[in-house]
């Protein structure tokens, strides 16, 4: 078993292997966060999604795809849930899935720029991802693994995410500017 420090030390490395990484279930998050009364921050996450990072020789030439079941929505506040899960906003029975399918991989500083379409309840609007590649390294039990981190925001109401209270002090009950925020680890399909 490898120690803190060197599984750190590994993942400095910075060249990925080519080939199909497929996201890890149990060390990714994608997340989402949201303002509550204009003031506070509402987190959630997606706990049901399959994705991959298709790697290319050239890293220009690479895309990512992937598909996040909509029910599997949680803010860990059941109401609350319930109520992203209807029409009001992500309307699941209609719209069992989100999918994201990059077109265009370019560099950006010390990052990534991802471009693609972003599909929400049937609507498909292209989103820039600001992506950093943290790395790799090789895991406890032997597999090498990569990691990465992508954000955007996106105005909810570009996908007819529309729902919301206006407040008496003034404001909206929910933002319309919705972060979205990925922690990926990947491991190479063999």
């Amino acid at each position: 078993m490898s120690s803190s420090a060197e599984v750190l030390d590994r993942a400095q490395n910075t060249q990925l292997t080519p080939g199909r990484w497929v996201l890890d279930k149990n060390h990714t998050t994608i997340g989402f966060v949201a303002r509550h009364m204009m003031v506070t921050k509402v987190r959630g996450r997606f706990e049901e999604f399959e994705g991959a990072i298709h790697v290319a020789e050239n890293p220009e030439d690479s895309w990512a795809e992937a598909t996040i079941e909509t029910k599997s929505i949680t803010t860990h506040a059941e109401q609350r849930d319930d109520h992203l899960r209807s029409s009001d906003f992500l309307a699941i029975d209609e719209y069992p899935q989100i999918t994201f399918r990059s077109s265009k991989l370019e560099r950006s500083g010390d990052g990534w720029k991802a471009t693609g379409d972003l599909t929400i309840k049937g609507i498909s609007r292209p989103v820039e991802l600001d992506v950093t590649f943290e790395g790799t390294a090789v895991n406890p039990y032997g597999v090498e693994v990569a990691f990465f981190t992508a954000v955007t925001e996106i105005d909810r109401e570009d996908w007819d995410i529309r729902w919301n209270v206006a407040l008496e002090s003034g404001g909206v009950l929910v933002s319309k500017k919705v972060r979205l925020e990925i922690e990926a680890q990947a491991q190479l399909e063999r």
